[in-house]
C-alpha cells in the first residue's frame, strides 16, 4: 500500500486515544496529515489546537480524516481491501475544494409558530427566553388559549408564505369580527354565544354564527367585536418558521433553510434546529449559472424546462420576459439535480467544481488499480443518509450479521446523490471503474429517482451500443443498513455473469468546466476502445438510438415538403446546431452541438421539426450537413434573390385571393424589398395622402 501512495507509511493498530501521543508527534511536520480514522475526529482536533497554541502556532497543516474501518475493515472481504484502502487514502489526501461564493443569511430570532393556539404556547414556552415569538393560531386545540398573554397572536386566513432563513414574509388576511389586539380574554363572549361559536382562540366559527350579536354587546367597552369590519390584507416578515400542523404550509420536499415542520421532523429534534439557527450564517453558493447557454426559451416559445420541474427546493423559475430561468440561491439546497439534467451546461455544480471531482475520481481510480485492484465499482452516495448507512453497514459486518462492503465496491460521498449525471458516471467509466452504482435512500425527492433513471437509460443505452457488455450504471433505491448490504451482493452476484471482456484503458484527460466538453471527451475515449466499433462489419457512422425522455444527444427529422425554409429554427437554436447559408436557401446542421431542447420543434411554423435522440458514432457527428434545401426565387424586376421559391410560392397561393394584393400589388409580392418600393412610388395608378 505504501508503494501505490508513494510513501513509507507507519502501522497503528489502536489510533484512538491509546495512541494520541503518536498523532501529535506527527503533527511536527510542514506536510498534511491524513489520519485513517474519524472516530476520535473531535478529539484529535483539540489535541491539535492545543499543541499548536504550545508550540506558538496559530496551526498545523492541513489534517485530513477518513474513515477506512467501515467502509473497508469491517466487511468479510476486509482481507482483499487494500487496494480499496490505498485508494481511499490517496484521495483524502487531496486538498479541500477551493473556496466558491458564499450565500449569506441572517437571523435575529424573529419567530413565527403556526398551529393550534394550545400547542403553538406550548412550543413556545418550550423554546425558551431569548427569541421573539409569534403565534398564529389556527383554531384553539383541545385546551385553547392561555389566559395571560405572552406571545402575539395573530389569526386569518394565510394567503402567502415566502422566503428563507432571516426572511421569510407571511401575508394574511384578517377576516375575523374579533380583533385579537383589543381582546382582553375576559372569556364573556365565550359564555354568552348560544351556538358556542367562539372558541378559546378569541375569534368566531361565522360558519356556526347565528347573528345573535350577544357577543358584541357583553364585549362591552373593549370593542373587540365588530362585525362590519372590512377583511384586510397584512403582511409581516420573520426570521424563522415553526409549523405545527399536519399539512403545513409549505409543501415542497426540500424547505426553505429556516423552516420546521413537525409533520416532517420530531417537535423536540425541530425545537433544538430551531434555536441553532439564530445569528449570521453562510453556505456555499452550489451552482454557476450561464445564460447563453440556457436553452429555456427563445421569441417567448419554451423549450428545456428541465431544471424548473425537477427542483425539490421551487429554487429555479422561468423568467419568460427575460427568456431565462431564475435560480433563487437561498433556496438552494445544493441537491445538483438541476445540473444533472441540463442538457447545455449552462447550469453547473460548483462545490466541488467538475475539475475537483474529476480529480478525486481518477485519483482512487487510479490508485485502486496501481495497488493490483480490479474490477472497481464506484458506489456514489449523499454525505447525509447515504454516508451514515454505509457507516452502519459497516458496524453490522462487524457484528456478524452483514457482509459489508465488498473489497472492489468504492464508496465516493457527494454532497448529494443526484448532484452527479451522465458526464461523471462516463468519466468515471473512462478512468478505469467497471460499474457506477448511485445509492439512493428516503432522503431523495420522487423526481430525483426518476432523472437519475433516465439518465442512467442515457448511459446504458451508450455503453450497449458500443459494445461494452460489462460497464454498467445502475440506481440503488435501499431503505437501510441490510437493504444496501442485499442489494450490493446481488449486485456483484449479476455482474459474475456478465461476460468477461478486456480492461477499458484508463484515461488521462481531466472533468472540463463545461459539461458537453467533459462528455465529449469521455465519449471519444470510449468509442476509441469501442469493441462495436472494432468489428469488420461496423458501420462507417454508428447510430445508437437514445431513449426519449432526458435525452442530450440527438439529431432532427426534417419535413422537406413542409418546410419553407423560413429560417424561424436557426435563430431560436440556442447551441448553434442550426445555421443557414448567407449564399443558398439551406438548412445546415451540426449534430453535436444538438441538445434536443426541442426549441426548433416548438418554433416551426410549419411544424416541420421533430427531434430524433441519438449519438453518432462517427466523424459525421463534427460535420455540418444540410438538412433541407431549395431554388431561390429571383425578384421579377431585378432578378436578385430575395427568397426561397418554395416560401414565395406559398405566400402567393396564401394571399392569392384577398382583394388587396390584385393586379400589380400581386406582382409586388414577387419583388425584392428595394424594387418594391420604386414600384410603388413610379406608379400613376397608386393613390398618395398628402
Amino acid at each position: 500500500m505504501g508503494q501505490s501512495l508513494n510513501e513509507t507509511l507507519t502501522l497503528h493498530t489502536t489510533l484512538c486515544r491509546r495512541e494520541a501521543g503518536a498523532f501529535v508527534k506527527a503533527l511536527q511536520g510542514n506536510e498534511p496529515l491524513v489520519v485513517a480514522c474519524t472516530q476520535e475526529q473531535r478529539l484529535f482536533g483539540e489535541l491539535a489546537q492545543q499543541s499548536a497554541e504550545a508550540a506558538g502556532r496559530s496551526g498545523w497543516a492541513p489534517i485530513q480524516f477518513v474513515n477506512i474501518r467501515e467502509t473497508a475493515g469491517w466487511s468479510r472481504e476486509a482481507e482483499q481491501a487494500t487496494p480499496k484502502i490505498a485508494a481511499l487514502l490517496a484521495a483524502a489526501r487531496l486538498p479541500e475544494p477551493e473556496p466558491v461564493p458564499t450565500v449569506s443569511y441572517r437571523s435575529q430570532g424573529r419567530v413565527l409558530i403556526v398551529g393550534p393556539l394550545d400547542q403553538a404556547q406550548q412550543a413556545a414556552e418550550l423554546l425558551g427566553p431569548g427569541l421573539d415569538i409569534s403565534l398564529f393560531a389556527q383554531g384553539p386545540g383541545e385546551a385553547g388559549g392561555a389566559q395571560q398573554r405572552k406571545y402575539p397572536v395573530l389569526s386569518g386566513r394565510i394567503q402567502h408564505l415566502r422566503g428563507w432563513l432571516g426572511a421569510f414574509e407571511l401575508t394574511w388576511q384578517r377576516n375575523n369580527p374579533i380583533d385579537l389586539d383589543l381582546c382582553t380574554r375576559c372569556n364573556a363572549c365565550v359564555a354568552a354565544c348560544p351556538e358556542q361559536a367562539i372558541g378559546l382562540d378569541y375569534q368566531v366559527d361565522l360558519s356556526r354564527c347565528q347573528s345573535h350579536r350577544t357577543c358584541v354587546k357583553v364585549c362591552g367597552a373593549a370593542g373587540a367585536i365588530d362585525f362590519q369590519r372590512t377583511a384586510e390584507e397584512e403582511v409581516q416578515t420573520f426570521d424563522l418558521v415553526l409549523d405545527l400542523r399536519a399539512e403545513p404550509v409549505l409543501r415542497a420536499h426540500a424547505l426553505p433553510q429556516g423552516y420546521f415542520a413537525t409533520a416532517r421532523q420530531p417537535l423536540p429534534q425541530a425545537l433544538l434546529s430551531l434555536r441553532e439557527q439564530v445569528g449570521e450564517f453562510e453556505k456555499p453558493r452550489f451552482f454557476t449559472y450561464k445564460q447563453k447557454l440556457c436553452a429555456h426559451s427563445r421569441n417567448e416559445k419554451q423549450g428545456c424546462n428541465a431544471c424548473v420541474d425537477v427542483c425539490s427546493a421551487e429554487a429555479i423559475s422561468s423568467e419568460k420576459e427575460r427568456q431565462q430561468i431564475k435560480v433563487n440561491p437561498h433556496l438552494c439546497v445544493g441537491c445538483g439535480a438541476c445540473t444533472t439534467v441540463c442538457p447545455s451546461g449552462a447550469l453547473s455544480y460548483a462545490y466541488p467544481k467538475a475539475v475537483e471531482q474529476g480529480l478525486r475520481l481518477k485519483t482512487l481510480l487510479s490508485t485502486y488499480a496501481q495497488a493490483g485492484g480490479t474490477d472497481a465499482v464506484l458506489l456514489l452516495h449523499s454525505q447525509q443518509g447515504g454516508l451514515a448507512m454505509v457507516n452502519e453497514l459497516g458496524r453490522a459486518a462487524q457484528l456478524g450479521i452483514a457482509q459489508g462492503l465488498p473489497a472492489r465496491v468504492i464508496p465516493h460521498a457527494l454532497w448529494h446523490s443526484a448532484s452527479a449525471g451522465l458526464d461523471v458516471w462516463l468519466s468515471a467509466l473512462a478512468y478505469g471503474a467497471s460499474a457506477i452504482w448511485v445509492m439512493c435512500t428516503s432522503e431523495e425527492a420522487p423526481q430525483y429517482l426518476q432523472v437519475l433513471q433516465e439518465q442512467m437509460a442515457q448511459a446504458q443505452a451508450l455503453l450497449n451500443g458500443l459494445g461494452f457488455e460489462r460497464l454498467e450504471v445502475k440506481l440503488l433505491q435501499v431503505r437501510d443498513a441490510m437493504d444496501l448490504d442485499q442489494a450490493l451482493q446481488s449486485g456483484l452476484a449479476a455482474r459474475k455473469a456478465m461476460p468477461r471482456a478486456a480492461a477499458l484503458p484508463a484515461a488521462s484527460f481531466a472533468l472540463a468546466s463545461e459539461k458537453r466538453t467533459t462528455l465529449n471527451l469521455a465519449l471519444n475515449h470510449l468509442m476509441a476502445h469501442a469493441p462495436a466499433l472494432k468489428t469488420a462489419s461496423a458501420p462507417a457512422g454508428l447510430a445508437i438510438p437514445l431513449p426519449k425522455p432526458g435525452a442530450l444527444f440527438g439529431t432532427l427529422a426534417i419535413d422537406t415538403q413542409a418546410c419553407t425554409l423560413c429560417m424561424s429554427c436557426v435563430s431560436a437554436c440556442p447551441a448553434q446546431a442550426l445555421q443557414d447559408n448567407p449564399e443558398l436557401p439551406q438548412l445546415r446542421f451540426l449534430e453535436q452541438n444538438c441538445v434536443q431542447c426541442g426549441l426548433c420543434a416548438t418554433t416551426c411554423p410549419e411544424k416541420a421539426i421533430a427531434l430524433t435522440p441519438r449519438w453518432l458514432a462517427g466523424p459525421q457527428r463534427g460535420q455540418t450537413q444540410v438538412l433541407n434545401q431549395t431554388q431561390p426565387y429571383a425578384c421579377i424586376r431585378c432578378s436578385k434573390p430575395f427568397g426561397t421559391l418554395k416560401a414565395i410560392e406559398a405566400m402567393l397561393e396564401r394571399l392569392g385571393g384577398h382583394p388587396m394584393f390584385q393586379g400589380d400589388a400581386a406582382d409586388r409580392l414577387k419583388m425584392c424589398g428595394d424594387c418594391r418600393v420604386i414600384d410603388i412610388y413610379s406608379s400613376g395608378d397608386e393613390q398618395k395622402i398628402q
